[in-house]
């Protein structure tokens, strides 16, 4: 583990041809849960820099339930899954609306596309959301992906965007991962005391032994299994997830070799330019097989099995 920020340049991160960025809601809102449209020119700014120098970036943006909250009248994010996907209705249409118009002034068209755990566990799926991708990138549109919250069911959804931003990079092939959120990376104790530092490098989760990342739980313990989303709730909806989110999808990108940063969303340009910002997660693993990822990650694994004392034992001679 690397407490102070290495010098130099991530080369893995400024060469990638190809980028996945994650952007959380509360990147993208105000206090009061509305887009804050600043926010939004900043990172398509920034993507937008990117893009012009050759990359092919894909977009996972949080904020659709949070876009839907004061448009609806809801102060808090609504606890019941048929108002967020309400919220998430209306608002999903406001944040695209806004992320045209942010890349159209760098004459960058932009597609959405809604993803669901569904689509990532069955093949048909999977193989159409990876040729839609593909298409898209290759037209030289930046797409926006979400989740689908309108159908997703609390039996099988993602939950949050991290874990679904580093399935994307899976399906898609790029080259790296930037998770960006309102903190600017991983630390080894609660920022907010003074004492803890940003751990500035990640080789494997054994790096993070001992590590809490949020209501006492240590990096990779969850209450959903390995991608518990562990982070706190804010009161205007501003997503469920939080550090511990971060660092499992970290952990299944780098572990499929593809490197991955967590910072701040004002590093944008400095992390997708291989600065030495943030949280840098090296490569250290292959890609799996594409069954192998979606039987351990894209959907959280739900009920128990036991064996009475006389299993696996046969009466047959």
């Amino acid at each position: 583990m690397t407490i102070s920020a290495p010098g130099g340049l991530r080369p893995d991160i400024a060469a990638a041809t190809r980028v996945v960025v994650k952007v959380g809601s509360s990147s993208l809102t105000t206090a009061a849960g509305e887009i804050a449209d600043d926010r939004i020119t900043a990172l398509a700014a920034a993507l937008a820099a990117r893009h012009g120098a050759g990359t092919q970036v894909v977009l996972v943006s949080s904020g659709a339930i949070a876009s839907g909250l004061v448009p609806l009248g809801l102060t808090r994010r609504p606890s019941d899954l048929a108002t967020q996907q309400a919220a998430a209705s209306v608002g999903q249409g406001l944040l695209i609306a806004r992320y045209t118009a942010a890349f159209a002034r760098h004459g960058i068209r932009t597609g959405q596309v809604l993803l669901s755990a569904d689509d990532l566990m069955r093949r048909t799926h999977y193989r159409n959301a990876q040729r839609t991708l593909d298409r898209l990138l290759e037209l030289g549109v930046l797409p926006v992906v979400n989740e689908n919250d309108t159908v997703a069911t609390d039996e099988i959804r993602f939950g949050d965007n991290d874990r679904l931003a580093a399935l994307v990079a899976h399906v898609t092939h790029a080259k790296a991962l930037v998770l960006l959120s309102d903190v600017d990376g991983v630390y080894d104790g609660d920022p907010r005391r003074g004492t803890a530092q940003r751990i500035a490098e990640v080789r494997g989760q054994a790096d993070l032994e001992g590590i809490r990342l949020g209501r006492g739980l240590r990096a990779g313990q969850g209450s959903q299994g390995s991608q518990g989303a562990l982070g706190s709730h804010a009161a205007h909806g501003s997503g469920i997830g939080g550090m511990a989110t971060k660092v499992e999808a970290a952990l299944i990108a780098s572990a499929a070799g593809i490197p991955t940063v967590v910072a701040d969303a004002a590093s944008a340009p400095a992390a997708l330019a291989g600065d030495p910002v943030g949280t840098f997660f090296a490569a250290h693993g292959r890609r799996p097989a594409t069954r192998l990822l979606w039987l351990r990650h894209a959907a959280v694994a739900r009920g128990s099995l036991r064996l009475d004392p006389g299993a696996g034992y046969s009466d047959l001679g």
